[in-house]
């Protein structure tokens, strides 16, 4: 009999205490409503960039002509998936020769290590190199995903990452939570919402094992 397969929740919490990148709108919760108060139901509204968490990016958010999130296949975010531990320093660009493992499935996500507390934003995280990108796309990757606020390292002039994604058609997961999870593959699951002509959205971004038969 196949094993039972097993959930590991890769976003972060979203409440007041999460961090979000310099110039972005934080979240912040507005109670319309409370039953304690008297209402029928409770009833909040949510103030937030879209880039919040765990979110994706639609190619809109680096090219003003390109596809926003309605636009972006929803396959892109939904199927097998690679977690890769990269051995990453603060502030490294990482290239082709830091990728530890051979690349097996068409999303990866890139666990560095380097992004450890969510509610707390700090500038030193590893970014990755255009090299990368295109040695991820010549493996066949469709998607990549990393532990931390960007593909680019912080201050990088240009976003060269986010470009050498456009080129390649490489779709881009952020603010992932991977410390707890083994390298392997899964399946992933991270839907994005349907924001019509927007530059990103959130995800509850899951990885499910895969089953496994004796």
């Amino acid at each position: 009999m196949p094993t039972q397969a097993a959930l590991y929740d890769i976003s972060p919490p979203i409440s007041e205490a999460l961090a979000v990148y310099p110039g972005d709108t934080p979240p912040t919760r507005e109670i319309i409503c409370r039953i304690d108060r008297g209402d029928p139901v409770n009833l909040s509204a949510l103030h937030a960039t879209v880039h919040l968490g765990a979110h994706a990016d639609a190619p809109r958010h680096y090219s003003q002509d390109a596809p926003g999130m309605d636009a972006c296949d929803l396959d892109r975010y939904l199927g097998r998936c690679q977690v890769v531990r990269v051995a990453a320093h603060p502030r490294q660009l990482l290239t082709p020769a830091d990728v530890p493992a051979p690349i097996t499935a068409p999303r990866v996500l890139l666990a560095t290590g380097t992004y450890p507390d969510p509610t707390r934003f700090t500038e030193d995280y590893a970014g990755l190199t255009p090299e990368l990108i295109d040695h991820l796309q010549a493996a066949g990757v469709i998607l990549v995903g990393v532990d931390t606020p960007s593909v680019d390292a912080f201050n990088t002039e240009g976003l060269p990452a986010h470009h050498a994604c456009l080129r390649t058609d490489i779709h881009i997961l952020e603010g992932l939570m991977l410390s707890d999870v083994p390298p392997g593959e899964y399946e992933l699951i991270a839907l994005p919402l349907r924001l019509v002509d927007c530059d990103g959205s959130p995800v509850r971004a899951v990885l499910r094992t895969l089953p496994t038969r004796p």
